[in-house]
């Protein structure tokens, strides 16, 4: 058995996972990361003691695994950077070892999501394969030759930060033109949220959140293109179109044999599949090859738990 620890910017969540990749037992607890690391740590320490006394037999518990939404240094266990918690080379991987006298290992929760659909879900079975998150922002991760790959600095799954095009807003990563500022739920938002401010054009959409732009979200945007709302369908094409030249550089670069979608957005299920299946044809290099196939995630929540226990397995 594994521990799976998903650390996000609102919810800490740990996991006792057997070997296969199932979840046995899970608990949770408010992030609130304006404490501060050594604050958060603690409650990271809680909810696995937590979790590791659900298992028949300390002993048995092999490794624990951390997700966290940024860059980790594998080898030495320090969260290099991770916005969203504020933290900046912290020793998360040291810590938790002393704590516990069992190996941790820690990697980006886009990565450790791949690795969860790798084992047990949309990607078992495949040699090379691709997770990409529409979630926030966009996240990817890659199995490559049936292995995740982080590259050399453990970044090289950073997919949301390919620029793409010219955007009306920066990134917060400073730059103009990132994948996730157009094919994010956060993108679909912003966009949709200037296309009701700069029209007076009737729209479905106000129906759900009257004047309030604030109460604007993916869902009520794609369950109204879908409805077939001209102003939502503007902006959900938007995204589709970003996504599909996005997804159609990462087949030209990598040539997988399965592409899935996870994150929030993903929920729009098959009408987003049959949306990208519709436009990425014309997209592809070689029209002559069968390219990769687009599926759905099917871990949803649970991937970042499964996946960062797995870490264990496949270090």
């Amino acid at each position: 058995m594994y521990i799976g620890v998903d650390v996000g910017g609102t919810n800490i969540i740990a996991g006792l996972v057997s070997i296969e990749g199932n979840i046995i037992f899970k608990k949770s607890c408010p992030t609130l990361p304006s404490r501060g690391f050594d604050t958060v740590v603690k409650d990271i320490v809680k909810v696995i003691k937590n979790v590791i006394n659900q298992a028949p037999n300390v002993e048995e518990v092999l490794g624990i695994g951390i997700g966290v939404p940024g860059v980790a240094d594998k080898r030495t266990g320090i969260v290099i950077n991770c916005v969203n918690l504020g933290w900046a080379n912290v020793p998360l991987g040291k810590t938790l070892e002393n704590e516990f006298k069992k190996p941790v290992y820690i990697d980006n929760d886009a990565s450790v999501a791949a690795l969860a659909e790798f084992e047990n879900g949309a990607l078992k079975g495949t040699q090379n394969s691709i997770l990409i998150t529409l979630g926030t922002g966009v996240g990817g991760g890659f199995i490559i030759n049936g292995k995740l790959y982080g590259g050399t600095n453990n970044i090289g799954s950073e997919i949301g930060h390919m620029v793409i095009g010219k955007n009306f807003y920066n990134c917060n990563c400073g730059k103009n033109g990132c994948f996730e500022t157009f094919s994010s739920a956060t993108a679909l938002i912003k966009y949709t949220r200037k296309l009701m401010e700069e029209t007076n054009e009737n729209t479905a959409l106000r129906d759900y959140i009257g004047d309030n732009l604030d109460k604007l979200d993916a869902k009520i945007i794609f369950d109204c293109a879908k409805a077939g709302d001209k102003l939502a369908l503007s902006s959900v094409n938007r995204l589709i179109d970003y996504l599909v030249i996005g997804i159609t550089n990462l087949i030209n670069l990598l040539d997988p044999e399965v592409i899935a979608l996870g994150g929030g957005v993903s929920k729009a299920g098959d009408y987003l599949l049959e949306l990208i299946e519709n436009k990425i044809s014309d997209k592809i290099l070689f029209k002559d090859l069968d390219y990769s196939k687009i599926i759905l995630a099917e871990h949803g929540n649970d991937a970042g738990i499964i996946g960062s226990a797995m870490l264990c397995k496949h270090s």
